[in-house]
């Protein structure tokens, strides 16, 4: 199983690597006010793919302390409460 794994791994490794190579041309970003970024295809594409997971990751964040919060008070200790002393036999007396 863990040939298979690594061997898939590997496939797309190589596939990926094949992308990068083909895709080395120049491109333009054009941004507001005229400004231009340019850049290799898959350098652009890296940074979009990582703007995009970072901004997945922080719209997540708030979720993420919500349920350890909600985690930490369900394991909270409860407090047992205290039980009265019970008053010791007498023998019954009329």
């Amino acid at each position: 199983m863990r040939l298979l794994q690594w061997t898939l791994k590997a496939a797309i490794f190589l596939i990926l690597l094949a992308f990068a190579l083909n895709n080395k041309d120049d491109v333009a970003v054009h941004f507001l006010w005229g400004l231009e970024w340019r850049a290799p295809m898959v350098l652009v594409l890296l940074v979009v793919f990582t703007l995009g997971v970072a901004l997945g990751v922080l719209g997540m964040v708030p979720r993420w302390w919500r349920q350890r919060r909600l985690a930490k008070q369900a394991f909270k200790p409860v407090a047992t409460p205290v039980a009265a002393p019970v008053a010791p036999d007498l023998p019954y007396t009329p």
